[in-house]
């Protein structure tokens, strides 16, 4: 029970900073659930909001389930998900209340300008977290990862910026390029490849 309030609790206080959706949530997941909890990895973070994005649902409340399900099955993932989204929909109601009275107001204007700011500045954050989890970590040794690490981190790279000019230039819904990228990870790191990046290890012929 003790363990519940405090998932309802950490969950609840997540809802109430978090702004600008599920991206955004990101650099609060690190600091709150990865940072002070312990309670998943950053690996197992980008596992979660990389199926939220396949899955029916708003990203946000999807990841928060998802942790919550680890913690404490089914019971910890709905504890989760309504201490998450109960900030939300206790301020929608209050702005539903007010906007249509206050929405034009200069002040509320300027705020909602700076909200936007902050919310770019999250984003921004998360961004420069994945791209540099593309490269292979460093230990104070002077040894360097495997080949096949390395090989695999381009090939990641590669599939980011492919995916990323299609989205950019050719507009492809994000949708269809979720689905390609995992199917060229598949196929790239659990198929025919992969076995051949294991036997070429080390330069062998």
């Amino acid at each position: 029970m003790e363990e519940l309030l405090d998932i309802f609790i950490t969950f609840l206080k997540m809802g109430c900073i978090t702004f600008g959706g599920g991206y955004a949530m990101i650099p609060v997941v690190e600091r709150e659930i990865i940072g002070k909890k312990g309670w998943i990895t950053m690996d197992e973070a980008m596992d979660y909001y990389t199926i939220a994005q396949v899955t029916p649902g708003i990203i946000a409340v999807n990841v928060s389930t998802f942790i919550g399900y680890k913690r404490k099955g089914a019971i910890g993932g709905l504890i989760a998900t309504i201490g998450f989204v109960l900030p939300g929909v206790m301020l929608v109601t209050a702005a539903a209340l007010c906007v249509a009275r206050f929405a034009d107001h200069p002040a509320v204007r300027h705020a909602f300008t700076g909200v936007r700011a902050a919310v770019g500045a999250l984003i921004l954050d998360m961004v420069i977290k994945l791209c540099a989890g593309f490269f292979p970590k460093r230990s104070g040794t002077a040894n360097h990862e495997p080949a096949e690490s390395v090989r695999r981190t381009y090939l990641a790279l590669l599939i980011f910026l492919i995916a990323f000019s299609l989205s950019a230039f050719f507009s492809i819904r994000p949708v269809p390029l979720v689905m390609a990228a995992g199917l060229a990870g598949f196929f790239l790191y659990g198929g025919f490849f992969s076995k051949f990046l294991k036997k070429n290890k080390g330069g062998e012929p």
